[in-house]
């Protein structure tokens, strides 16, 4: 069913779910959204599963005709967002109509944005998933990020019977300067002094931030004297940070498969989407926790996204 045409882009929107696994070793990193709560929000509020693929929206949005009696929901970065030319808000369902115009404008805060679709957006699956791998031409639309007049279709659609809004005390704030939480290593014993650097100090994010990685610079990450600034290229996972020669940390996204730079800590899963948000010069700082406290934290959050599930599907 034809449910978007893309008016205008916007700077880089992609069609994404969780992503597609079992393919790494074949150099098919996984994709899927950067920012999975705010995916999983945006399908809850209009009625989808939490996998049903949805618009991830960056930096600026699109502009979109609606095409068909739909409920639509955008979640994540806060963007400026008009209906017909009227301002609506995100972080609830919003039941639109044909011939509709949803114009989403640039960012305010965060980075990354979510649009959910009734019925979730129906292209093709790719080896098990809708997501976009725009660098090997695969999945999504195409296989490429979202052009003028593409037509999006959408799958079985079931109107709500009550509009849902998301908690305001549930709704995550984008701060400029950020903490993330990170567990030492895989090759924490490449580093001494360089884990207490990574841990007390504050690094920027440059230019260089995509869904590949996020380039990070402050000060440099050097590695014990005598240990090799390389190890044999190995599998990577999003989150991993790597130390480059040039001693400053990448933390790896989702279109990774191998790197063959030491890695000096993790980020805690929970935290992915803390970095998804984050905008070239904005701060970010690391801070210690344990395996422990990461998977606590892990179970704390599919737990508050199941009661948020049950709470709006009342």
């Amino acid at each position: 069913m034809d449910a978007l045409l893309i008016v205008t882009p916007g700077a880089y929107t992609t069609v994404q779910d969780k992503g597609r696994y079992g393919y790494q070793q074949m150099g098919v990193p996984v994709s899927g959204v950067l920012d999975a709560f705010a995916f999983y929000a945006a399908n809850m509020l209009v009625g989808n599963p939490d996998n049903a693929a949805a618009l991830e929206i960056t930096i600026v949005g699109p502009c979109l005709e609606i095409l068909t009696d739909t409920h639509i929901a955008v979640t994540g970065a806060e963007m400026g967002m008009t209906l017909n030319d009227q301002p609506v808000q995100g972080w609830k369902a919003i039941r639109v109509k044909p011939g509709d115009i949803l114009d989403i404008q640039q960012v305010k805060s965060g980075c990354r944005a979510y649009l959910a679709v009734s019925g979730g957006i129906d292209v093709p699956q790719v080896m098990g998933s809708r997501s976009t791998y725009a660098g090997g031409k695969l999945g999504g639309y195409k296989g490429r990020p979202l052009q003028e007049r593409d037509m999006i279709q959408c799958g079985e659609t079931k109107l709500l019977t009550k509009l849902r809004q998301f908690p305001s005390d549930m709704i995550p704030q984008y701060p400029l300067e950020i903490v993330i939480r990170a567990i030492p290593g895989p090759q924490n014993d490449f580093f001494h002094e360089g884990l207490d650097t990574i841990f007390q100090s504050d690094y920027m994010v440059s230019a260089k931030a995509d869904r590949m990685g996020y380039r990070l610079q402050g000060p440099k990450i050097k590695v014990l004297e005598g240990m090799p600034k390389s190890i044999i290229s190995e599998p990577t996972m999003p989150g991993g940070v790597q130390i480059p020669a040039d001693e400053q940390p990448i933390i790896l996204l989702v279109e990774q498969t191998v790197g063959g730079y030491t890695k000096i800590v993790t980020v805690i899963s929970t935290d992915l989407p803390k970095v998804a948000q984050a905008t070239p010069g904005d701060t970010i700082r690391f801070e210690k926790v344990t395996l422990g406290q990461a998977h606590s934290l892990y179970h704390d959050q599919k737990k508050l996204i199941q009661m948020l599930a049950d709470q709006l599907s009342e």
